[in-house]
């Protein structure tokens, strides 16, 4: 369950530095000396290296405490918050729950037990809340914030405070309840117990189903490719319709215009998918061509039944390539094109007849005879 990180605190190792860091001064200063020394007695670098001793005894806490610190002691410090919130042992001893489980028909009151463990040397004070969880848009679960939590997470009760004290070196029992609304619609409705301290929080899954008809129901939709080559990848939408949570599994087949293409066989997908919920995810395909047109198929399933398809046919072209190409075809084009138009300039001016010479100026032209229309015998 994705919760904000645990601010960042020094640990022992980085406090433990302050002082070995002070010392790192004289025993750095003390260190010229016998360095210098180094140069004529290099042929005998026995007396050197005795002079050095104690300028390196003076620097051990300091490299010490910088392993320390490079290591990652104050980072497991940090992630570390000092207390535990898990669901309590079952009834069976030792009986070990990784979530909650609770089913109940609408207006029931369902009761269960949360764990929290003190694991430091001072009293820790939590704040417990109920919440939503969802799906984010690419399938992690997540929960909602406080007042945004209208659904199951608003059902949780903790009693007369929701503010739990532990004593050190302590683990502490807390009861809570889930009021089931009257004509609550039947199906999963995912919740969780929101533990909190100085901004760290932890979160303890709920699944709490209702009674009645369930429906497991899923579609597929929005396929497309990304990528090209053996760095494609399939870009598809899964929307869960139902009232159940649904662990689906995915199947690609791809058809080419030159012949079966290697899909991907059934694999279940690493994405729990609350009912009423959709998220976006991306397929590896490395066995797309580099060039076809394809036609692919997705298959999803899901246990309880629910089968979706859904397909897309897109060209994969190698655009590096092809956009050279085209150029080159396109030069190719307009330097044919204006070849032929030449050519056929050159012909035309040959095939063409002499005319006849035209009126030279100053030279008279004999007019031939017109008859004259005066309506006048002759």
């Amino acid at each position: 369950m994705p919760v904000p990180p645990t601010p960042r605190r020094p640990g022992p190792a980085a406090r433990s530095l302050g002082p070995a860091a002070r010392s790192l001064g004289p025993a750095a200063r003390s260190l010229g000396p016998a360095a210098r020394s180094l140069g004529p007695g290099a042929r005998s670098p026995g007396p050197a290296l005795r002079r050095l001793g104690p300028a390196l005894r003076r620097l051990g806490p300091v490299l010490l405490a910088v392993a320390v610190l490079l290591l990652g002691a104050p980072a497991a410090v940090a992630d570390e918050p000092g207390w535990t919130a898990e669901p309590a042992a079952g009834r069976s001893a030792g009986a070990v729950r990784p979530y909650f489980y609770l089913a109940g028909t609408s207006g029931s009151v369902l009761e269960d037990r949360l764990a929290l463990t003190n694991t430091t040397d001072r009293e820790r004070t939590l704040t417990l809340r109920g919440a939503d969880a969802y799906n984010t848009a690419d399938g992690a679960l997540a929960v909602r914030p406080a007042r945004a939590s209208t659904g199951a997470g608003s059902w949780l009760s903790f009693g007369a405070s929701a503010t739990v004290r532990i004593p050190p070196r302590t683990r502490a029992v807390v009861p809570f309840t889930v009021s089931v609304p009257p004509a609550t619609p039947p199906g999963d409705h995912p919740a969780a117990i929101v533990a909190a301290e100085s901004g760290h929080e932890v979160g303890v899954r709920i699944h709490l189903r209702v009674g009645g008809p369930t429906l497991a129901a899923l579609t597929v939709e929005d396929v497309s490719l990304r990528g090209k080559g053996a760095a494609t990848r399939v870009a598809y939408t899964l929307v869960n319709r139902g009232n159940v949570a649904l662990v689906p599994a995915l199947a690609l087949q791809a058809r080419g215009r030159f012949g079966e293409v290697p899909g991907r066989a059934a694999h279940a997908l690493p994405v729990e998918l609350l009912p009423g919920q959709s998220v976006e995810l991306t397929e590896p395909w490395p066995g797309a061509p580099v060039f076809d047109q394809v036609n692919l198929t997705l298959t999803v399933t899901a246990p309880g039944g629910p089968r979706a398809t859904a397909g897309a046919s897109e060209w994969l072209v190698p655009w590096g390539v092809a956009g050279w190409t085209g150029l080159g075809l396109l030069v190719l084009g307009a330097t044919t094109t204006a070849a032929l138009l030449l050519v056929r300039t050159r012909r035309t001016a040959r095939e063409e007849p002499p005319q006849a010479p035209g009126p030279v100026p100053g030279q008279s032209q004999p007019v031939a005879n017109a008859h004259e229309l005066t309506g006048a015998s002759r």
